[in-house]
């Protein structure tokens, strides 16, 4: 018999890096000529999943997600900087030949009545305090919240909360390695995330970094950059993914999990323009209803499209 939800604290010392689902958090462009400053960032990002099956059965589940989000770096002094980023995300889940009843069911994740949720609404907003102690060492703490929700429950009863801190080294060389913790109180249960995070220029074409940023979709995982020129690149990366949001005002939650690795291809199209395309299979997927055993989740290949603006 599984654990029930709430009553369970993750330590995952996975691979993380700083800061704030799925597939997309922000592009990876390695060796870039320095450029004017542009605070703001505002990113479109979509996702969208083959068919599989659940539970080993005849449920099937296809998944689409659009994700908006916008951020803004504002230096104070040369030690201290602070950053905001809102994001909003709409998780469109497409259930096909829903099964109820007999072997490989997946009844736990509906009503008695075999209604089912389709769509997900998740607001996210973030505020970070960047300081400088010296040319080595940098300091961050970002406290987070965020909304997650079905069409059968409201946002008044989805809120999650956390904090992510950090301390990171800077090499004579400019590589930086870093160690901290990310402290996540999400809907019905407490996550504790320790995490090392790495920035780091193998040689003028190679570099390996964190794609993603730390938060409620999980840890960040690791990718291995090559740039071609300064307007084309390639990565090879590999993450652990996280969803979950309430799906019924009883405290019900839904939670994904699943790993992800994919082939990325990066176009700087202009210095305030950015275009990334993904190709990726997500593997080892389960499903998680509160209170009940994990559902398994068929792995399945996935296609995404980021495009990014900088002013």
């Amino acid at each position: 018999m599984a654990k029930p939800l709430h009553s369970r604290v993750n330590i995952n010392p996975s691979i993380v890096c700083i800061g704030l689902m799925p597939l997309l958090s922000y592009s990876v462009f390695a060796a870039e000529p320095r450029q004017e400053y542009k605070p703001f960032k505002v990113s479109v990002s979509q996702i969208s999943t083959q068919s599989a099956n659940v539970a080993n059965g005849e449920t099937e589940l296809q998944r689409d997600s659009l994700l908006l989000n916008a951020g803004v770096t504002m230096p104070l002094s040369k030690q201290w900087s602070v950053g905001m980023r809102l994001g909003y995300d709409r998780l469109d889940y497409d259930w096909r030949n829903i099964r109820l009843t007999g072997a490989n069911n997946t009844a736990a994740l509906f009503s008695d009545a075999g209604a089912s949720w389709e769509n997900i609404d998740r607001y996210r907003a973030s505020v970070s305090v960047n300081y400088r102690m010296d040319k080595h060492w940098s300091f961050m703490f970002s406290p987070q919240i965020q909304y997650a929700y079905a069409d059968t429950a409201s946002a008044s009863n989805a809120q999650s909360y956390g904090v992510v801190a950090s301390a990171m080294y800077a090499f004579e060389s400019g590589n930086m390695l870093g160690v901290g913790v990310a402290y996540l109180n999400d809907i019905d249960e407490v996550r504790t995330l320790p995490y090392l995070a790495v920035s780091w220029q193998i040689n003028d074409r190679w570099r390996l970094a964190n794609p993603f940023q730390a938060g409620f979709s999980g840890p960040a995982g690791l990718e291995l950059s090559y740039q071609f020129n300064p307007a084309w690149n390639v990565g090879l990366g590999n993450s652990r993914r996280t969803e979950r949001f309430l799906i019924a005002d009883d405290e019900t939650v839904v939670e994904t999990n699943e790993w992800v690795s994919y082939l990325r291809a990066g176009w700087r199209v202009t210095p305030a323009i950015a275009l990334n395309l993904y190709a990726g299979y997500y593997f080892n997927g389960e499903l998680e209803v509160t209170d009940e055993a994990a559902l398994d989740l068929d792995n399945q290949g996935a296609a995404a499209l980021d495009l990014e603006f900088r002013f």
